[in-house]
């Protein structure tokens, strides 16, 4: 009889983990595949994959309220038929495909564009698949012969965490987007079959109520009575407390490096590893190690925060993912430790869902519009340090380590008013000359004011994130000089200057057109000459507003200015459609988000576009300068995009001069123009390459590999 019961329970814990793994895997792959599927139609910014994820906590949330439900008002059958008959409805959803009718038609803020896509193109398989562990974890303690149902939670994590580290190495690298979504899609078919099994299984179950869990004496242990308000608060607050944190820190990483999946998945990964470790070794969360090491990382991150983009981005990384793992151990620690008996596992995780939910919905709903800069990051680390500090008070009741707990309390106090500190004070510092800072979803952007004391150096400067994007001086001697990356000795000074059609000295010879993407400051428009035309493609509505009222380089140039506002890659393939072509003799690509790279406007389905509005023997001139990453051999690499134009690669790096206010910089010039290729003058400012191509580095919308790029 025990040998037979215990067969059951195996069989049963094998059907029930295999569909909680295939649902956690399939939840998790979902993410970063429909996020990357529609990045490029909304700007690449890292708003939009935090925007993803506050539609996938919602989800969960929605998910976990649905299995609430079921589970305490319908009997354990006809839950199962229920479920059932609806999980096999969302089979007529699929495939996971986003329609392109969801592409933005202008520069507003998409935020609710993506959620309509999202909950059209997957809500109704996330929403049953995000209901799936609480509901089966509640089923399984009805039919499981007293085996604890936790254990189900860490397989359904440890399922999660193997789909989103398997995505940027094993799918990302290897499948185009379509063929992941087909994937994808029979393997939720294959979880359909799995809940088949399941429910006839739990049909012939003769077990219909909760199995008390043997305590490790094998005595039952005495059902506890149902959790309080201040409980239930606890959970939500510890939950909050990490969503918010995993994603200010992706913010915080993406805004100066790159949005690609990998950024993505890190911070999530060490989210779910915290979850799984805490879950299913209850004891490795241990309060004398892990609390000493929340401060000790956060400690680390302050001075990252102060070094700013000097620190190399490797310890940026590293800094910000042992914080957000030492938070993360430390709050769902505590949640383990708070956790309820499994009578009432449902109403827990339901705030588990809705504590994710509303860290989401700060971090990407209210923060744009409360804070003016990225500083939930630093308010995140605040509260999660303070509940922390809340919930040993009130364990512990003032005898946190038993022989010196005034030594330990004063010790956690100064820690906690040192943090608030030097928070603040980074704070501050930020906002240091700031004239005005604004914000929305692409971005914090500020002008600053420098050398208001000395009229020679007196100058605006536009910030985005961290990064300068252009400044303009006051001197009337100064104000018209072509500054920062964009100065006579850069690639595109060069590319502007001696173009052989610009008209200067030659009456024969026509106007340029001129094509940037990324507006900044409008600085390119001082190349503009009487008759030239300067047309500016600009996502962000507010660097159009500011560029307007603290610089003038558009408004003091003799050529015709144009200024689009929407995504450069989406305007420029409308105006394709519409067979507009632009007929740019130069093309400039700017168009960086603080220092981050926006990948897709670098594959070459972009360039074909660029291609296509590029007059024969034009230029197509891209920015390439960064501090983590060298971008030349991917923009090399585009020279071969169209064989038939025959186009070559040159390497302009210029040093910068600070008496003329321009930096150092590197530009790449794609063009078939022998006249401008053989160009004594060009020729003398090329820098060689140092390696031959490399055909490994070509980017196209499905495949990207930009850590493969990062300097040493």
């Amino acid at each position: 009889m025990h040998s037979e019961l215990r067969k059951g329970v195996s069989r049963d814990m094998v059907l029930y983990g295999a569909t909680m793994f295939l649902s956690a895997f399939l939840l998790f792959l979902i993410q970063p595949l429909i996020g990357k599927y529609i990045l490029p139609w909304f700007g690449g910014t890292p708003a939009v994959w935090t925007t993803c994820l506050l539609f996938f906590q919602v989800l969960l949330l929605l998910g976990y309220s649905y299995a609430d439900v079921l589970a305490s008002r319908f009997p354990l059958r006809r839950q199962a038929g229920l479920h059932l008959f609806l999980i096999l409805t969302t089979l007529f959803t699929l495939p996971i495909i986003p329609s392109q009718a969801w592409k933005p038609l202008d520069g507003g803020s998409p935020v609710f564009r993506i959620l309509g896509l999202l909950l059209v193109s997957i809500g109704a398989p996330y929403l049953f698949l995000s209901a799936t562990s609480p509901l089966l974890q509640s089923w399984f303690s009805r039919t499981g012969n007293g085996t604890s149902p936790y254990r189900l939670y860490s397989i359904s994590n440890l399922g999660s965490l193997l789909a989103i580290l398997s995505y940027p190495f094993l799918f990302e690298p290897a499948l185009s987007l379509g063929r992941e979504a087909s994937i994808w899609s029979w393997g939720y078919a294959g979880f359909a079959v799995l809940c088949v099994l399941l429910s006839l299984r739990i049909l012939r179950s003769p077990v219909h109520g909760v199995i008390p869990i043997p305590a490790a004496g094998g005595e039952t242990e005495p059902e506890r009575p149902r959790p309080g308000m201040g409980r239930h608060f606890l959970w939500l607050a510890l939950t909050t407390c990490s969503s918010a944190l995993l994603l200010a820190t992706t913010n915080q990483m993406c805004q100066d490096v790159a949005v690609v999946p990998l950024l993505w998945i890190l911070p999530l990964a060490l989210y779910l590893i915290s979850f799984i470790l805490c879950f299913q070794f209850e004891r490795l969360y241990y309060r004398p190690i892990f609390i000493p090491g929340l401060i000790a990382s956060i400690v680390w991150t302050c001075f990252v925060l102060y070094g700013s983009v000097f620190v190399d981005i490797r310890l940026q990384i590293l800094s910000y993912s042992t914080t957000l793992f030492a938070c993360c151990m430390v709050c769902h620690g505590e949640l383990v430790r708070l956790k309820p008996r499994p009578r009432h596992l449902t109403s827990f995780y339901l705030m588990v869902a809705g504590g994710g939910t509303l860290g989401g919905v700060l971090i990407t709903l209210v923060a744009p519009h409360v804070l003016k800069d990225f500083h939930e990051y630093h308010l995140s680390i605040l509260a999660t340090a303070a509940l922390t500090l809340a919930i040993l008070f009130q364990d512990s009741k003032g005898k946190l380590y038993r022989g010196r707990p005034i030594f330990v309390w004063a010790f956690l106090y100064v820690s906690f008013i040192a943090l608030a500190v030097a928070l603040g004070l980074h704070i501050r510092q930020s906002s240091a000359n700031s004239l005005e800072t604004t914000r929305n979803f692409f971005g914090v952007l500020r002008v600053l004011e420098f050398s208001k004391d000395d009229p020679s150096e007196h100058r605006f400067t536009l910030m985005h994130g961290r990064i300068d994007h252009g400044y303009q001086y006051f001197d009337p001697e100064k104000r018209y000089w072509p500054t920062s990356y964009f100065g006579p000795d850069s690639g595109v000074g060069l590319a502007i200057s001696f173009h052989p059609h610009r008209r200067e000295f030659d009456p024969r010879k026509r106007n340029l057109r001129i094509g940037v993407i990324g507006l900044g400051t409008g600085t390119l428009a001082t190349y503009g000459m009487e008759g030239d035309t300067v047309r500016f493609y600009e996502i962000n509505p507010e660097v159009i507003r500011l560029s307007d009222k603290y610089f003038t380089y558009r408004k003091d140039t003799p050529a015709h200015v144009e200024v689009v506002l929407g995504d450069a890659r989406m305007s420029l393939e409308r105006e394709r459609q519409r067979n507009e072509r632009q007929g740019f003799d130069i093309l400039a690509v700017d168009a960086f988000s603080s220092d981050a790279i926006p990948v897709h406007l670098l594959t070459r389905e972009c360039f074909e576009t660029y291609l296509y509005h590029l007059n024969p023997g034009g230029i197509l001139a891209v920015h390439v300068s960064n501090r983590y990453f060298d971008l030349g051999p991917v923009v090399r690499s585009m020279a071969s995009v169209d064989p038939a134009r025959n186009m070559q690669a040159l390497w302009i790096s210029g040093q910068g001069v600070e008496s003329r206010g321009t930096d150092s910089t590197d530009w790449i010039l794609l063009t078939s123009n022998q006249e401008f290729l053989t160009n004594p003058e060009i020729l003398d400012r090329v820098t060689p390459w140092e390696n031959p191509p490399n055909p490994g580095v070509f980017w196209t919308d499905d495949y990207s590999n930009l850590f493969g790029l990062l300097r040493r």
